[in-house]
């Protein structure tokens, strides 16, 4: 995306007189991304540019403006930011953390299918980021590989929130419950038909983004979005482990329970997932496992109700993405197809079989009548409106004004905010006659539990702990001069606090003791520097002697130790008695210049004093006497005399040169 300057040369655009544009990154189903850099503060943003041919329709502007409203205010490791939102020459754009690397969907295309372990952990992480999600309010609908970043470190990061939806917000006129958004390979059976989604549909789409990236492909797949959104609603998935040998059963059951095709028979929430992940990673058994393995409860003849319920269609936006309502499904816990054993009898096989003809003809009939719009009693039954994200009163005026007369339980709920209705009963698009009582449960908020006590227990400890407890864990470092190193100090809310479940705690983690600056305290009297060491918090603790020719006596040479020290840790004092008294050497009968040379190097000034000597002396030019003499203990600086021979002339004769006698010259 390029603009040209007054020279031609083609010139980065830049959005908001900011963000520099360079190369596409990506292209979607309504806007681009590109790579950008921030020219404020210097760093790489994703810039997502809304297509010019949608930016003049108000609703395609205005899902835009809300996928940046809801992304910004979500700010988790697991989530891609969003920093800024604007309009430039008549498009929208949204600026986003930039993340190095690739999508979950590249990442199988190009390395194939993931190992059960790796793949369990990266939908631990997304699961935490959506659980983040909806804890405040918001609902991806459109989780996918695609909208999955893995960045070079491996961390899963969480994009997209173009579709999502406010938990508190039941009426959306971009997004309504009748309208079908997303992706068909994805979507949860309620969302295919329609019908208003929750958290659950999330995990719903996150079991089949679980299910591909174990086994190279999706559970469900066919000609065109329609069919494979009707196989969501219809049938049940074949097992991964009919795709890939050494599924662990944990794990394999995880996803059928996230596939189950009733919202209530899935996890309750995305921290449920992460504990049985988490259980699946540290090798325990997961609670989808022992759910499939108790023994499947004998079904029931359906009820008319029920029966109503399983073939009336969804009242949709979109028609030609109307389908089926969901089939009834089995017993709880859910029982997978490949655990039901054949008849082991021909007499029972054929009771079956006479059972299921019954069973088909009456629901024929049911058929029949109930599709009959000229129905005698049509008047008096109507299908029970969706009432899932009402606040209380609304959802009692809405099933009055049907005729029906509502009843009311309010209990807690970690998916819909306080005073909504988070289920119903019957459930919406029952036929119902009118007069009956229906039962909403309106949510008082997720359940209270109190913070466990865990400080003094290590980083993973606390963490398993809090985690356990259903809260979500935010690791802060923290200088703490009574706690170990690695170590859990304390929590907010603090220990034995309540707090709802899904919550953030923020989990302190002691650093050790901080580390303090020790005052320079040369040459200050101990007080003064006893008193700059305690207003800094330290403990002074031994005095030492040491003598200093540069300090004066009773004055700080030093501190032990210097520099930077732990805070309130103990410092030694090291102080001049000063200068060092030193010994006279022995230097006598050495040559001047030697003596005054080994005189000097123990820091002694020295004073030179001449003797003669008799001619021819040998001590001529050494020293024949010192003071004070050597081995006198003196103060450095000292002065130290030193007495150097000085040997007389030789007597001198001269001989004649014209006569042998000697004459002999001596001095008056």
């Amino acid at each position: 995306m390029t603009s040209s300057d007054s020279t031609g040369a083609a010139a980065p655009v830049v959005l908001g007189g900011r963000y520099e544009v360079h190369r596409r990154l990506a292209r979607g189903g309504m806007a681009e991304v590109f790579l950008a850099r921030d020219q404020a503060l210097d760093r790489p943003v994703a810039v997502k540019i809304l297509f010019p041919e949608y930016a003049t329709d108000p609703a395609f502007v205005e899902r835009f403006r809300r996928e940046a409203q809801a992304a910004a205010n979500l700010s988790h490791p697991n989530i891609v930011g969003v920093y800024d939102w604007g309009s430039e020459s008549g498009t929208y754009y949204i600026v986003m953390e930039y993340v190095e690397g690739q999508s979950l969907a590249e990442v199988i295309r190009d390395a194939g299918p993931l190992h059960p372990r790796r793949a369990a952990e990266v939908i631990f992480e997304v699961a935490g980021a959506l659980g983040f999600a909806h804890q405040r309010g918001v609902v991806h609908r459109d989780v996918k590989p695609g909208n999955v970043l893995i960045s070079t470190s491996g961390t899963a990061k969480v994009t997209d929130f173009g579709i999502a939806r406010a938990l508190s917000s039941p009426v959306d006129d971009l997004t309504q419950a009748g309208s079908v958004m997303g992706t068909a390979t994805y979507f949860s059976p309620e969302q295919a038909q329609g019908f208003q989604v929750d958290a659950r549909s999330d995990l719903y789409s996150l079991g089949v983004v679980l299910y591909e990236i174990l086994c190279g492909r999706p559970p469900f797949v066919g000609d065109s979005p329609v069919a494979i959104a009707y196989k969501h609603v219809q049938e049940w998935p074949p097992r991964p482990s009919q795709f890939v040998t050494g599924v662990p059963t944990g794990l394999e059951s995880v996803i059928l329970k996230l596939l189950a095709k009733k919202p209530e028979q899935r996890y309750r929430s995305a921290d449920d997932l992460r504990a049985d992940l988490r259980r699946f990673l540290d090798g325990q058994t997961t609670l989808a496992e022992e759910e499939l393995a108790r023994p499947a409860a004998a079904a029931a003849p359906a009820s008319a109700d029920a029966a109503a319920t399983v073939v009336n269609p969804a009242v949709t936006a979109n028609p030609t993405m109307a389908l089926p309502a969901q089939p009834a499904p089995p017993a709880a816990p859910p029982v997978h197809p490949d655990d039901e054993q054949p008849p082991a009898r021909t007499g029972l096989f054929v009771a079956l079989t006479v059972l299921l003809l019954i069973g088909l003809a009456a629901l024929g009939f049911w058929l029949v009548t109930s599709l009959n719009d000229d129905n005698t009693d049509a008047a008096d039954t109507v299908l029970v409106a969706n009432t899932v994200g009402m606040t209380k009163d609304d959802a009692m005026a809405a099933l009055r004004d049907q005729g029906f007369n509502p009843q009311v339980k309010e209990e807690a709920s970690d998916t819909e905010l306080a005073g909504n209705v988070f289920r119903q009963s019957p459930e919406a698009n029952t036929k119902l006659a009118k007069g009956k009582d229906v039962l909403i449960y309106v949510s008082t908020g997720p359940e209270q539990v109190a913070v466990p006590t865990v400080a003094g227990l290590t980083e993973a400890a606390a963490t398993k702990a809090l985690q356990d407890a259903k809260f979500i864990v935010k690791i802060e470092q923290f200088e703490s001069d009574t706690v170990e190193a690695g170590k859990a100090v304390e929590t907010v809310p603090a220990a034995s606090e309540m707090a709802p479940t899904g919550s953030e705690v923020l989990l302190r983690i002691s650093t050790g003791a901080g580390m303090e600056v020790v005052p320079v305290v040369t040459g200050k009297t101990v007080e003064a520097a006893t008193k700059a060491l305690t207003d800094k918090g330290f403990v002074i603790g031994d005095t030492e002697k040491e003598a200093s020719s540069t300090v004066p006596k009773d004055m700080v040479i030093r501190t032990d130790p210097v520099g930077s020290a732990p805070k309130k840790s103990t410092v030694n004092l090291i102080v001049s008695t000063g200068t060092e008294p030193v010994k006279v050497p022995a230097v006598k009968g050495q040559r001047e210049d030697e003596a005054t040379t080994l005189l000097k190097s123990k820091n002694l000034e020295v004073a030179k004093e001449p003797k003669a000597l008799p001619p021819g002396d040998a001590n001529d030019g050494r020293v024949v006497d010192v003071s004070p003499a050597a081995g006198t203990t003196v103060d450095a600086g000292s002065t130290v005399t030193i007495t150097v021979g000085v040997a007389g002339a030789a007597t001198t004769t001269t001989p004649s040169s014209t006569s042998t006698s000697t004459t002999t010259t001596s001095s008056p």
